[in-house]
């Protein structure tokens, strides 16, 4: 018998998908089935006890296949393995394991870890069980998706998905609790799925480190039983409903900016959807998002705590979930509101007469455009870069230098001897201005000031440049002691 190892690979059953991250497949290196399956148990353990009994034999209902051929009419476990082979395990679907949705056992070790669940009567070994057998997909990984992964692996969700394809960058660490300094520069889903890990070993987290788009949004979440929304843009938003009602999932939604959060739960099949409430997304620019905006570093916290609660109540059957209403949450004055919702017949996902019966364009509907980039809206004669101004201004020459960012963020950082101007100042402020001198705009990155830019020329301002890169291209380009935020 040949002890070398090939490439295999194992198709999962449906019924026993629930207990391997709702992978269909595993690909290994083996040299027999045996030790093929040993991979497999190793890393789904939870997989081990529907495939083995007590005394580590393969259970009588559980069939092995190499290709077509059963293992019993072969050498049994210790069959050889060829590179490139294909096993399948087909389980009696009459009996055996109870599906997913039914509950799952709980270990010695997990019943201490989930005692304080355990004797409260609303979940009780039951409810712990079918938290064990539920799955939960998180759509994105940042400031509302670090609560909500902390908290539903903590209370035990056996199956966490995540979907996000972004890094760790240092000023998420203002909000997003699941990372540390030390994962700066490293794949969310990386450092978030190594946190996960640590902090409950017994649940199983599946990364899908991708964007979320209509190609592939409906394969990703129909494996899974709720839904959660931690986005931060509006055509992954509309997405992600649409995908939901086409698949009849709940939809846990929430939302922050600044001091303000919502939070509901839109289920097409008892209530309202995403687009009852909102048809149509609001202009692009017209909302600014976090990065533009800001957001209390707690607000997070306190949303996503909310649609983790959201999330276990729809598993557990328990409560009143949001569905058909809205929950507001103002963090300055510490109050909430609540707002009934209706489902609207009209609507084009989930009323009488459905139009939307597929998954869309969602950036077209939304009319989102990729931004350029300053340097490919303003033609080179109308920019300077921030060592070509440090240069003429050492030089001696006094070109008037314009900050059209707002008065809080000049706190922060500035450019010597410069003027504040904020972009929707300038209007008003342009008789003052003297349109005979060279002028030098700059903002943080340089999109404001292309802006004020355009403005000025229609002015008739015609000895004007765009800082390209803006303030931070200064503290890159000329001084680096400036912060950057």
């Amino acid at each position: 018998m040949s002890t070398s190892t090939v490439d295999v690979t194992i198709f999962i059953p449906t019924a026993l998908r629930g207990f391997a991250g709702g992978q269909p497949s595993f690909a290994t290196t083996a040299g027999t089935v045996a030790e093929a399956l040993a991979q497999l148990v190793a890393a789904f353990p939870d997989l081990g006890r529907h495939l083995y009994d007590d005394a580590g034999r393969l259970r009588s209902f559980v069939n092995v296949y190499v290709g077509e051929e059963d293992i019993r009419h072969l050498q049994g476990l210790e069959t050889p393995l060829s590179a490139g082979d294909e096993i399948t395990i087909v389980p009696s679907i009459a009996g055996g394991a109870a599906p997913a949705s039914a509950g799952a056992t709980l270990s010695s070790e997990e019943i201490l870890r989930y005692s304080r669940h355990l004797i409260m009567p609303e979940v009780a070994l039951a409810g712990q069980e079918r938290l064990k057998a539920a799955r939960v997909l998180l759509i994105g990984a940042g400031g509302l998706g670090s609560p909500l992964a902390l908290y539903l692996a903590a209370a035990g969700v056996g199956t966490i998905g995540l979907v996000d394809a972004d890094v760790v960058d240092v000023t998420n660490l203002q909000r997003q609790v699941l990372y540390g300094t030390r994962d700066v520069g490293t794949p969310k889903l990386a450092a978030a799925v190594a946190r996960l890990r640590d902090l409950n070993p017994h649940i199983t987290i599946v990364p899908h480190e991708t964007r979320l788009t209509s190609v592939n949004a409906l394969e990703i979440l129909r494996d899974y039983d709720v839904i959660v929304d931690g986005t931060d843009n509006f055509p992954t938003r509309y997405l992600v409903n649409d995908a939901c009602v086409l698949l009849g999932k709940p939809n846990v939604y929430g939302s922050i900016f600044r001091f303000e959060g919502q939070v509901s739960v839109f289920y097409a099949q008892e209530g309202p959807c995403y687009r009852c409430l909102f048809p149509e997304p609001p202009p692009p620019g017209l909302v600014p998002s976090c990065a533009e905006g800001g957001v209390l570093g707690v607000l997070p916290g306190t949303v996503g705590a909310l649609q983790a609660t959201e999330a276990i109540k729809l598993i557990l059957g328990i409560g009143e979930p949001l569905i058909g209403r809205l929950l507001r949450f103002d963090a300055l004055d510490m109050s909430f509101q609540e707002f009934r919702l209706r489902k609207d017949p009209a609507c084009p996902v989930c009323g009488e007469h459905p139009t939307v019966t597929e998954l869309i364009d969602y950036l077209e509907f939304c009319g989102v455009r990729p931004e350029p980039a300053p340097t490919e809206v303003v033609a080179a004669e109308w920019q300077i870069t921030p060592r070509e101004l440090a240069a003429r201004r050492a030089a001696g020459e006094t070109p008037l230098v314009i900050d059209v960012r707002e008065p809080h963020e000049r706190e922060i950082a500035s450019i010597p001897d410069s003027t504040l101007i904020p972009l929707g100042d300038l209007p008003r402020r342009l008789p003052a201005l003297d349109s005979s001198r060279e002028l030098v705009v700059y903002c943080r990155t340089g999109v404001r000031s292309a802006k004020a830019l355009e403005l000025l020329r229609a002015a008739g301002f015609t000895r004007v440049k765009n800082l390209t890169g803006g303030i931070l291209a200064w503290a890159d380009e000329v001084d680096p002691s400036l912060p950057k935020y």
